[in-house]
């Protein structure tokens, strides 16, 4: 590909996300940093956790995305009786036109393209479970027998930080497989205005289609032939380290209130998300100041907190803007 078709298609790129965004807000008021993260994840390939109070459009948000895509879409009420069958699906029996019976396998609400799982912590760590095979493998098992999902694939789970009483936090090694958290801040006054404008009169807006799943494929591909300097990827790579407490580059405040820091896929994350971002603002390359901006949503999930830490209710976040502001650059790394 010459350099000119590179330059045309990152173009449409960004011309394709601004046109998905811009009717997302034809439904969605402000939350402008939670649409473009939830877009980021979907189109690197990544499932979000969207964490914040009833009320905000969290729903709202991935049925408008559903809208403005040719996807697929299902939604699925975590219950404490949900159970796997539920959400992945079962063999039942049927009777045959000649009488006998036979086994045949009905799909649960995973096999769609943009899954809703609507407060995903009250629902027991059995069907959890559940999932974890759904969004990290391609395919979902049941009986022995694999059943792969469509593609893509794009799990979007909200949960309520108020009401924790009854519900079963996430594992860590579930809450890893969420490219990004993504917290929902409560509208300001003109944000809310609008919403009312929207909501209370006789007009309701909705997202049209703009294109479907072979666009984000197509997208997501894209965004993988972005490059990386190396020291860029060092300094991100430095990032991490930091919010290990026992790692050379750890960083003050990781030391002092983390138990474990983040995994691999937290770098990827960072990685990748960058490099979408370097896209969105018109460079062909990534640079440390992508790292520092997507670094909190990447990172914030994936760090386990010692007793100190949740005895003084210290946030992750505040731990990530620490990391960010010690890491060493990459020249003081050794290699």
């Amino acid at each position: 590909m010459t350099a000119d078709e590179v330059k045309g298609e990152l173009d449409r790129f960004r011309a394709d996300f601004r046109r998905l965004r811009d009717e997302i807000g034809k439904v969605i008021v402000g939350q402008d940093e939670i649409v473009e993260g939830t877009l980021t994840a979907l189109i690197a390939g990544g499932h979000v956790l969207l964490e914040g109070v009833p009320g905000l459009g969290k729903t709202l948000l991935v049925r408008t995305i559903a809208d403005a895509l040719h996807l697929k879409f299902s939604r699925v009420q975590f219950t404490p009786d949900l159970m796997p069958a539920d959400l992945i699906g079962t063999n039942v029996v049927l009777e045959s036109p000649d009488g006998g019976r036979r086994f045949e396998f009905q799909k649960g609400p995973v096999f769609a393209n943009i899954v809703l799982a609507d407060e995903i912590n009250r629902a027991t760590p059995k069907t959890q479970s559940a999932l974890l095979e759904a969004m990290q493998e391609h395919h979902v098992t049941v009986g022995g027998q694999s059943y792969p999902r469509p593609e893509p694939f794009f799990v979007l789970a909200t949960q309520n930080p108020l009401e924790m009483e009854g519900t079963y936090p996430l594992p860590e090694a579930q809450l890893d497989r969420f490219f990004f958290k993504l917290l929902v801040k409560f509208p300001k006054f003109d944000e809310l205005e609008a919403i009312l404008d929207r909501t209370t009169e006789a007009a309701k807006p909705r997202a049209d289609p703009i294109f479907g799943g072979d666009r984000i494929l197509a997208l997501a591909a894209l965004v993988r032939q972005i490059p990386v300097a190396p020291e860029v990827r060092r300094y991100a790579i430095a990032v991490v380290m930091a919010t290990h407490p026992d790692d050379d580059l750890a960083a003050p405040m990781a030391r002092q209130f983390v138990r474990y820091g983040s995994s691999p896929r937290g770098a990827q994350a960072v990685i990748l998300a960058a490099k979408l971002r370097a896209i969105l603002d018109g460079r062909y390359h990534v640079a440390r100041d992508d790292i520092r901006a997507v670094a909190p949503m990447a990172l914030r999930h994936r760090l386990i907190l010692n007793f100190e830490g949740q005895a003084e209710g210290i946030p992750a976040d505040a731990v990530v803007e620490n990391v960010l502001k010690t890491a060493k650059e990459p020249a003081a790394v050794a290699v």
